[in-house]
């Protein structure tokens, strides 16, 4: 047991008495169709939902996100303080993509004012790449979610109706919520299960929360835990949820102030709907 979960010692060793089926993937389902909530009656920090009567809607088509605004074309020192050495990046796989975005000349090749502008739009959006000014998985990543800012669901691929949805989009890995076009939170990234764990897709609902829930399969903590499909749920994790060598054992993978605010957006019995198939798996 790691450091994170033994900071949750007592409860942990109460969870695995008291829930000894809860944990990302542990419940085999028929893709698309929600595994039974957990029996018994709600505890201290838990809730549980009614039955799903959703159905998944007409397939209108792949996702696409909406364009979003151009970032400035030269920045400050890619150096964590201002002004501070040279810039001295090499150009990433994502070179142009990035150029292109930030209104730079789509090269792909990396100058010092690349460099620098590249860095500073990732220090805006508190990314924290190895190497600053490099355009590489993490920093393509991160422009995906942010090429979605204005309007997440513009490939209409998650349903716009009276309820309250949480929308999972695989491919891209992000997730919102909305209730018909309004968004409610987000886009913000997500890692989803691979490796012969993936996360279900269809419809479910939010069956049961525990703000302080920790895997008993696992041992692992799994704060601000949102259970929507049997063993996979929503839940914050302190590794980099843009890792493209990582994933969760099916759950729904947010950084921890992203998990903070979908525990605060959503309910016990809001809907769910997950779609498509994140890449390489």
């Amino acid at each position: 047991m790691g450091p994170a979960a033994r900071r949750y010692g007592r409860w942990a060793a109460a969870a695995a008495v008291l829930l000894p089926v809860a944990g990302c993937g542990a419940v085999v389902a028929e893709q698309g169709r929600p595994s039974p909530a957990v029996n018994g009656s709600p505890r201290h920090g838990q809730q549980h939902a009614r039955a799903d009567d959703g159905a998944p809607p007409h397939d209108p088509g792949a996702s696409s996100a909406a364009p979003a605004s151009r970032g400035p074309s030269a920045g400050p020192s890619a150096s964590p303080g201002p002004g501070a050495g040279p810039c001295t990046a090499p150009a990433g796989p994502y070179q142009r993509r990035v150029e292109e975005f930030l209104g730079l000349p789509a090269d792909g090749r990396q100058s010092e004012a690349d460099c620098r502008a590249i860095s500073a739009w990732q220090r805006r959006e508190k990314l924290r790449p190895a190497v600053p000014g490099y355009a590489g998985v993490k920093t393509r990543s991160h422009l995906r979610v942010v090429e979605a800012r204005r309007d997440p669901n513009a490939g209409g691929r998650c349903p716009e109706t009276r309820d309250r949805i949480a929308c999972v989009d695989l491919p891209r890995q992000l997730m919102w919520v909305q209730q018909g076009r309004k968004v409610l939170l987000g886009p913000v990234p997500i890692r989803s299960g691979k490796d012969g764990r993936p996360t279900r897709t269809g419809w479910n609902r939010i069956s049961w929360r525990n703000e302080k829930h920790v895997s008993t399969i696992y041992k692992t903590p799994m704060p601000y835990a949102q259970f929507f499909n049997g063993g996979q749920a929503f839940h914050g994790v302190r590794d980099d949820v843009y890792d493209p060598d990582g994933g969760s054992h099916g759950c729904v993978n947010l950084t921890g102030a992203d998990a903070k605010r979908l525990w605060e957006t959503l309910r016990v019995g809001d809907r769910v709907y997950i779609w498509g198939r994140r890449a390489g798996t």
